[in-house]
């Protein structure tokens, strides 16, 4: 068993996540977008027995400063996993940037930085820790799943780009994901309300069975969004059609259901960014001026955050 509780004091590792969007339409908890708007969380091991969290940024006032906080909560989970002994004192300085509770990952991204930050931890006591992206993305991508519930947003921030992924047949738990080139044509433009909603809320009022109908109209617009995302944005607004999940919950967010129906009546591929609230679209830059335009400046905040082609990244520092 390796033990960090012999790490030097002052060693640190450095985390950043970007965010993401979950769902994409008809790709319900399947189909992630990595976002360009960043979440970062330096660890360092202190001489001082105990738990330290200072978080700054969004959510700053209602992130958890103890052991429920989820970032801890993660790297604890990955400890646990690799069979380590935790450092005796531990310091997280967290930067936040992206919106708690908006249906753009904040969680999925919590829990990735902190089974990074638990690796790059351990590469230091352990005499492993060199250049490149220095953590086990299979590992992470599986882990992180596990903690979130499902893979879409983790593994989107774990990886990048647009992310397919799956549970495997044979192995309980075993989650492949399979990045995507994204056209350089599709932009993401994010209309972020000041509401929120918990993706608990959101996920309750889901029906447990949909007809054999309903399932295969879905499932032949997500084959359609693979091919519109990489190659074919001109069909993006029939790629992004879906039956699953966006109106049955209409009533959670009534406001964002009247942006999208807006959007897409005017030819935007709009869907609801994973549980909610916020609105994703996926335009081009021929529709990016008209997109901006619909929504109301006093009730949305208008990103257009870009989407990264790389995940999580990690640095160490020894003392």
């Amino acid at each position: 068993m390796a033990d960090l509780t012999g790490l030097v004091q002052g060693s640190s590792v450095r985390v950043r996540v970007p965010a993401s969007s979950a769902n994409i339409g008809p790709g319900f908890d399947s189909i992630g977008l990595a976002l360009g708007i960043w979440d970062e969380c330096m660890a360092t091991v202190t001489a001082e027995p105990g738990l330290r969290i200072d978080v700054a940024g969004e959510g700053a006032h209602e992130v958890p400063r103890d052991g429920l906080n989820l970032i801890h909560r993660s790297m604890v989970a990955a400890w646990q996993e690799l069979q380590v002994q935790i450092p005796d004192g531990l310091h997280l300085s967290c930067r936040n940037a992206v919106p708690h509770c908006r249906g753009l990952g904040s969680s999925a991204t919590s829990i990735v930085a902190g089974v990074v930050a638990a690796q790059g931890l351990c590469d230091i006591a352990t005499g492993s820790a060199q250049a490149g992206d220095g953590f086990d993305h299979a590992f992470t991508n599986n882990l992180a799943a596990a903690l979130e519930g499902h893979p879409d947003n983790s593994s989107a921030s774990v990886f990048g780009g647009m992310t397919v992924s799956w549970t495997d047949d044979a192995v309980p738990g075993q989650i492949h994901t399979v990045p995507l080139e994204v056209s350089p044509q599709v932009i993401p433009l994010v209309f972020v309300p000041e509401a929120k909603l918990s993706t608990a809320s959101a996920r309750a009022v889901l029906p447990a069975q949909v007809s054999h109908g309903v399932a295969a109209r879905n499932s032949g617009r997500a084959a359609l969004l693979v091919q519109a995302v990489t190659a074919r944005p001109d069909v993006l607004l029939a790629a992004t059609r879906e039956w699953l999940h966006q109106e049955q919950r209409r009533p959670a967010f009534p406001d964002s259901m009247a942006l999208l129906d807006l959007l897409r009546g005017r030819g935007h591929a709009a869907v609801i960014s994973g549980a909610g609230p916020s609105v994703l679209v996926l335009t081009t830059p021929a529709g990016l001026p008209d997109a901006r335009a619909q929504g109301d400046p006093a009730v949305w905040k208008v990103l257009q955050p870009g989407i990264p082609d790389t995940g999580a990244s990690l640095q160490w520092r020894r003392s």
